[in-house]
């Protein structure tokens, strides 16, 4: 039945696990427009049961599997190389940085760039003084902690596996052949497909996710442009342009459209920090960017396992589930997606040069990205006219942050306008990108992905769209609020998945490359004399490989030959 529908359909994919997926997501799409309000309180209510007894899995998560990549990179499996052992990288180490740049994080920066800061500023998660030099150290140490080597170690863990099983064992391009160690051939039937179908899902909502916080930007963009109310009818109509945007995209193919508008966004991405570089406080900016490395290193230890067990006050009780927890489930939703273009761009590479590369340039520009525009933000509160935090925590307009901040810059409109730009290519590239990458995941092709056919990549950036726009005009509720619930929750199993995938990957490593040989070292006699210690140093170091060397025991220890009993008597 299934193979005649996608025959029917022309689809060059796995019927299962893509009509599956298909199927589980337009029924939430269709049970949310006609029971939304019920959709909303559901998920609501299975947000805050997670939030309040999970949200230390989550924060424990993460931390655990920043630690056990810095450990696979140092050893003994830090040399293995993601495809043949003589296989040199496919990109230069400049390319491939460029690349890992635009890989998922162009849409975080331009949303949450002024408005975590500003926020935590404004209302310091752990009790210290609102509005002081105190709250901008707190609020850039945890902003970094959110942007940093946490989140990108969310994308590097399954982009490490990916890239293993991809290129070493050449299998699928499948989250199942993560688990080939543990499931073995199972991974082609039904244990195999419902783990593909559970990550297709998650990524999906992971995508419109980002869709939706991108929309919510977009709208208050052009609320402070041209007065447009912030409305469900206007976040639909945004949706549906970004969708036919990254639909047109996506069909033109990677080379002529997700490339083209990747280099182009990320060219305007780096003018806008120049920009607010150069025409803000330069010096303040560049003294406040090196002290904010500073206070994120300071501060790591402890955030990273950090619980918020004890509060500064009542308020401050469920901070760290609204944004810590919504961040973390909301990353790893989407990391499949993130995880395959890394680990395609990554062949060639060993499993240390991918682990410090994907944890390295990338973190080093979310520092500088949020200490530029954190520092600003902060400087036109302390030292300028202000107004930030009374529009984005005051008034709630967290959408809205980028644009009330470049509204105290010269040529504010332009722009203003320039970014809105931006942030519709970002999300555009996010949707054609995903839809690629979920068309890979589905059919498990590989690199057959460019020859399939072009409705088939469509179908997936419709589907997000749809359910971005679902979400936010069809649960009832604020659309951050909404989309933080659906997220929460989704995000859970994937948690789970990455526990899992770090005993998998150690699993197949370890079969792989067998069993570590013997160490081997020089046997030395006794040396109560120099003659003796020379014929030491003297003496043949041992071959690397094989038995122990053993000194007969017929030799004194210092090489003379040892008597007999006969000749004792």
């Amino acid at each position: 039945m299934s193979e005649r529908i996608t025959r029917a359909l022309r689809l060059r994919t796995d019927p299962g696990v893509f009509l599956t997926t298909v199927g589980v997501i337009l029924a939430f799409v269709v049970i949310t427009f006609f029971a939304g309000e019920w959709v909303g309180s559901v998920f609501g209510t299975a947000s805050g049961w997670i939030m309040t007894n999970l949200g230390w899995f989550y924060i424990f998560g993460v931390t655990a599997f920043l630690f056990f990549l810095v450990w696979i990179a140092i050893s003994r499996f830090g040399h293995v190389r993601l495809g043949s052992d003589d296989e040199e990288p496919e990109h230069s180490t400049l390319t491939w940085f460029a690349m890992l740049f635009a890989a998922g994080i162009g849409s975080i920066l331009m949303f949450w760039g002024v408005a975590e800061p500003i926020s935590h500023f404004a209302e310091p998660p752990r009790g210290v003084e609102p509005a002081s030099a105190d709250a901008a150290r707190e609020a850039i140490g945890f902003t970094l902690y959110h942007f940093g080597l946490h989140t990108w170690t969310i994308f590097a863990l399954p982009a490490l596996a990916f890239a293993y099983f991809i290129y070493k064992r050449k299998m699928p391009p499948r989250v199942s052949s993560i688990f080939a160690p543990i499931f073995g051939d199972k991974i082609f039937g039904p244990i195999g497909r419902t783990i593909d179908v559970v990550a297709l899902v998650g990524t999906v909502f992971g995508v419109a996710t980002s869709v939706g916080l991108g929309t919510l930007q977009i709208n208050a963009g052009l609320s402070e442009l041209f007065g447009i109310a912030m409305s469900p009818l206007v976040q639909v109509l945004v949706i549906s342009v970004v969708t036919v945007i990254a639909c047109i995209s996506v069909a033109a193919g990677l080379e002529k459209g997700i490339k083209r508008l990747s280099n182009f966004n990320i060219a305007i991405a780096v003018g806008l920090l120049v920009f607010v570089l150069v025409t803000g406080p330069t010096l303040f900016l560049l003294k406040g960017t090196v002290e904010s490395l500073g206070v994120y290193l300071t501060m790591l230890p402890e955030l990273a396992l950090w619980n918020n067990v004890f509060p500064a006050n009542d308020d401050l009780a469920g901070w760290q589930n609204t944004w810590t927890v919504f961040y973390w489930a909301w990353t790893i939703t989407w990391s499949p997606f993130v995880g395959i273009f890394i680990a395609r761009i990554s062949r060639g590479r060993t499993i240390r040069q991918f682990v410090f590369g994907v944890l390295g340039l990338p973190v080093a520009f979310s520092v500088l990205w949020f200490g530029i525009f954190g520092m600003a933000s902060f400087h036109i509160e302390l030292f300028g006219p202000g107004g930030l935090t009374e529009a984005v925590v005051d008034e709630g307009d967290i959408p809205g942050a980028l644009f009330a901040f470049l509204s105290n810059y010269p040529l504010s409109t332009l722009v203003s306008g320039i970014a809105i730009l931006v942030v519709v290519i970002f999300f555009t590239t996010s949707v054609d990108s995903a839809a690629m990458v979920v068309d890979m995941i589905a059919s498990g092709k590989g690199d057959d992905v460019q020859v399939s056919p072009a409705h088939q990549r469509i179908i997936w950036g419709v589907l997000m769209g749809a359910v971005a726009a679902t979400i936010l005009a069809g649960t009832g509720e604020g659309g951050l609020t909404a989309l933080q619930e659906v997220i929460t929750v989704i995000g859970l199993p994937f948690f789970v998945m990455g526990f899992v995938m770090m005993y998998s990957l150690v699993r197949g490593i370890s079969n792989d490359i067998g069993e570590r040989p013997p160490t081997v070292t020089r046997q030395w006699r006794r040396a109560y004399s120099a003659e003796a210690l020379e014929k030491n140093e003297d003496a043949p170091s041992p071959e690397p490989v094989g038995p122990l060397h053993h000194i007969p025991e017929t030799e004194q220890d210092d090489g003379a030959p040892t008597p007999s009993k006969s000749d004792a008597t």
